[in-house]
Protein backbone atom coordinates (compact mmCIF):
# COMPACT_ATOMS: atom_id res chain seq x y z
CA UNK A 1 0.00 0.00 0.00
CA UNK A 2 1.23 3.51 -0.88
CA UNK A 3 1.78 6.02 1.81
CA UNK A 4 -1.11 7.94 1.11
CA UNK A 5 -3.43 5.15 0.54
CA UNK A 6 -2.06 3.76 3.85
CA UNK A 7 -2.57 7.60 5.92
CA UNK A 8 -5.98 7.73 4.44
CA UNK A 9 -6.77 3.37 5.59
CA UNK A 10 -5.25 4.62 9.04
CA UNK A 11 -7.04 8.00 9.38
CA UNK A 12 -10.81 6.04 8.49
CA UNK A 13 -9.89 3.54 11.76
CA UNK A 14 -8.65 6.48 14.22
CA UNK A 15 -11.59 8.38 13.33
CA UNK A 16 -13.43 5.65 14.44
CA UNK A 17 -11.42 4.65 17.43
CA UNK A 18 -11.97 8.46 18.67
CA UNK A 19 -15.16 8.60 18.01
CA UNK A 20 -16.43 5.12 19.78
CA UNK A 21 -15.39 7.05 23.39
CA UNK A 22 -18.16 7.79 25.65
CA UNK A 23 -18.50 11.50 26.80
CA UNK A 24 -17.10 9.91 30.59
CA UNK A 25 -14.50 8.77 28.76
CA UNK A 26 -13.53 11.88 27.42
CA UNK A 27 -14.26 13.92 30.80
CA UNK A 28 -11.59 11.40 32.76
CA UNK A 29 -9.41 11.87 29.66
CA UNK A 30 -9.04 15.60 29.88
CA UNK A 31 -8.26 15.42 33.59
CA UNK A 32 -5.61 12.09 33.03
CA UNK A 33 -4.13 15.05 30.27
CA UNK A 34 -3.84 17.77 32.89
CA UNK A 35 -2.19 15.21 35.58
CA UNK A 36 0.33 14.01 32.78
CA UNK A 37 1.65 17.58 31.60
CA UNK A 38 1.93 18.34 35.77
CA UNK A 39 3.93 15.15 36.01
CA UNK A 40 6.00 14.88 32.94
CA UNK A 41 6.56 18.05 32.00
CA UNK A 42 6.83 18.51 28.55
CA UNK A 43 6.25 22.42 27.59
CA UNK A 44 9.20 22.75 29.63
CA UNK A 45 11.71 21.55 27.78
CA UNK A 46 10.84 24.88 25.32
CA UNK A 47 12.37 26.58 28.58
CA UNK A 48 10.90 27.94 31.45
CA UNK A 49 7.42 28.19 31.80
CA UNK A 50 6.79 32.06 32.71
CA UNK A 51 6.69 33.89 29.72
CA UNK A 52 6.54 30.97 26.71
CA UNK A 53 4.19 31.46 23.98
CA UNK A 54 2.28 28.13 24.06
CA UNK A 55 -0.21 27.90 20.71
CA UNK A 56 -3.27 25.54 21.83
CA UNK A 57 -6.06 24.55 19.85
CA UNK A 58 -9.76 24.98 20.11
CA UNK A 59 -11.07 21.46 20.24
CA UNK A 60 -13.23 20.61 17.39
CA UNK A 61 -15.63 17.27 17.12
CA UNK A 62 -14.76 14.89 19.40
CA UNK A 63 -10.77 15.92 19.97
CA UNK A 64 -9.46 15.78 23.09
CA UNK A 65 -10.19 18.37 25.33
CA UNK A 66 -7.53 20.81 26.22
CA UNK A 67 -9.03 24.04 27.52
CA UNK A 68 -8.10 22.78 31.34
CA UNK A 69 -4.47 22.09 30.12
CA UNK A 70 -4.25 25.66 28.68
CA UNK A 71 -6.00 27.28 31.37
CA UNK A 72 -3.18 25.60 33.67
CA UNK A 73 -0.13 26.86 30.96
CA UNK A 74 -1.94 30.62 31.55
CA UNK A 75 -1.51 29.93 35.49
CA UNK A 76 2.00 29.37 34.96
CA UNK A 77 2.46 32.47 33.25
CA UNK A 78 2.51 31.40 29.63
CA UNK A 79 1.12 33.49 26.44
CA UNK A 80 -1.53 31.54 25.19
CA UNK A 81 -2.24 31.95 21.42
CA UNK A 82 -4.51 29.80 18.95
CA UNK A 83 -3.84 29.05 15.54
CA UNK A 84 -5.71 30.41 12.51
CA UNK A 85 -5.67 28.51 8.97
CA UNK A 86 -4.49 31.10 6.30
CA UNK A 87 -5.36 29.63 3.20
CA UNK A 88 -5.14 26.09 1.61
CA UNK A 89 -1.26 25.41 0.88
CA UNK A 90 -0.22 28.19 3.62
CA UNK A 91 1.45 27.82 7.35
CA UNK A 92 -0.64 28.47 9.83
CA UNK A 93 -0.84 31.73 11.48
CA UNK A 94 -0.68 32.29 15.54
CA UNK A 95 -2.73 35.21 17.46
CA UNK A 96 -2.92 35.85 20.92
CA UNK A 97 -5.52 34.66 23.12
CA UNK A 98 -6.78 34.91 26.97
CA UNK A 99 -8.95 32.68 28.62
CA UNK A 100 -12.59 34.40 28.03
CA UNK A 101 -11.73 36.10 24.96
CA UNK A 102 -14.56 35.42 22.42
CA UNK A 103 -13.91 33.91 19.03
CA UNK A 104 -14.82 33.38 15.55
CA UNK A 105 -15.42 31.14 13.45
CA UNK A 106 -12.72 29.80 11.90
CA UNK A 107 -12.18 27.04 8.65
CA UNK A 108 -12.71 23.58 9.30
CA UNK A 109 -15.29 24.05 12.38
CA UNK A 110 -12.88 25.46 14.30
CA UNK A 111 -13.06 28.34 16.33
CA UNK A 112 -9.74 31.63 16.46
CA UNK A 113 -9.18 35.08 17.81
CA UNK A 114 -10.06 37.80 15.55
CA UNK A 115 -7.68 39.79 13.30
CA UNK A 116 -7.23 42.47 16.37
CA UNK A 117 -5.25 39.90 18.19
CA UNK A 118 -1.63 40.37 17.91
CA UNK A 119 0.09 37.68 15.45
CA UNK A 120 2.55 35.42 18.04
CA UNK A 121 5.37 33.18 17.38
CA UNK A 122 5.15 30.33 19.66
CA UNK A 123 7.98 28.74 21.60
CA UNK A 124 5.90 25.38 22.09
CA UNK A 125 2.74 24.03 20.01
CA UNK A 126 0.33 21.48 21.67
CA UNK A 127 -0.61 19.98 18.37
CA UNK A 128 -3.72 18.33 17.41
CA UNK A 129 -3.67 14.94 15.63
CA UNK A 130 -5.62 11.49 15.08
CA UNK A 131 -2.68 9.37 15.41
CA UNK A 132 1.23 9.39 16.41
CA UNK A 133 3.50 6.43 16.62
CA UNK A 134 6.99 5.41 18.99
CA UNK A 135 9.13 8.03 16.39
CA UNK A 136 7.20 10.61 16.89
CA UNK A 137 5.52 10.52 13.56
CA UNK A 138 1.55 11.91 13.81
CA UNK A 139 -1.30 11.44 11.42
CA UNK A 140 -3.27 14.98 10.95
CA UNK A 141 -6.64 15.57 8.98
CA UNK A 142 -4.51 15.44 5.47
CA UNK A 143 -4.37 19.33 5.00
CA UNK A 144 -0.39 19.05 5.94
CA UNK A 145 -0.98 23.04 7.87
CA UNK A 146 1.15 21.58 10.73
CA UNK A 147 4.06 20.08 9.03
CA UNK A 148 4.46 23.46 6.77
CA UNK A 149 4.04 25.13 9.96
CA UNK A 150 6.63 23.21 11.95
CA UNK A 151 9.10 23.32 8.93
CA UNK A 152 9.04 27.07 8.74
CA UNK A 153 9.29 27.49 12.43
CA UNK A 154 11.97 25.17 12.80
CA UNK A 155 13.89 27.00 9.97
CA UNK A 156 14.27 30.17 12.02
CA UNK A 157 14.09 29.26 15.74
CA UNK A 158 13.96 25.97 18.30
CA UNK A 159 10.03 25.21 18.89
CA UNK A 160 8.67 22.17 20.81
CA UNK A 161 6.09 20.52 19.20
CA UNK A 162 3.68 18.61 21.94
CA UNK A 163 1.45 16.17 20.15
CA UNK A 164 -1.96 15.63 21.92
CA UNK A 165 -4.56 13.60 22.12
CA UNK A 166 -6.27 10.12 23.58
CA UNK A 167 -3.56 7.37 24.76
CA UNK A 168 -5.64 5.18 22.06
CA UNK A 169 -4.35 7.43 19.68
CA UNK A 170 -0.26 5.96 19.99
CA UNK A 171 -0.21 2.97 17.26
CA UNK A 172 2.33 0.81 16.58
CA UNK A 173 3.43 2.95 12.90
CA UNK A 174 2.21 6.00 11.50
CA UNK A 175 3.13 6.22 7.87
CA UNK A 176 5.19 8.99 6.49
CA UNK A 177 6.80 10.94 3.99
CA UNK A 178 9.19 13.68 3.25
CA UNK A 179 7.51 16.40 4.23
CA UNK A 180 5.93 15.34 7.19
CA UNK A 181 7.59 17.18 10.06
CA UNK A 182 7.69 14.55 14.02
CA UNK A 183 6.91 16.02 17.36
CA UNK A 184 9.06 16.61 20.21
CA UNK A 185 6.91 14.93 22.27
CA UNK A 186 3.70 13.27 22.88
CA UNK A 187 1.29 14.32 25.81
CA UNK A 188 -1.78 11.74 26.64
CA UNK A 189 -3.97 10.82 29.01
CA UNK A 190 -1.68 8.25 30.49
CA UNK A 191 2.22 9.46 29.65
CA UNK A 192 4.16 11.23 27.56
CA UNK A 193 6.86 10.53 25.23
CA UNK A 194 9.64 12.15 24.85
CA UNK A 195 10.93 11.86 20.73
CA UNK A 196 15.08 12.29 20.59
Amino acid sequence: MNPIDAKRSLRTAMFARRGALSEEERDVAAAGLLATMRRERPIETAGLVSGLVVSGFWPIKDEIDIRPLMAELHDQGCQLALPVVQGRGLPLLFRSWRLGDPLEAGVFGTLQPSAEHKTLEPDALLVPLLACDAEGWRLGYGGGFYDRTLLGLRQRRKVTAVGVGFDGQIVPEVPHGPDDQRLDWMLTDRRACAFV
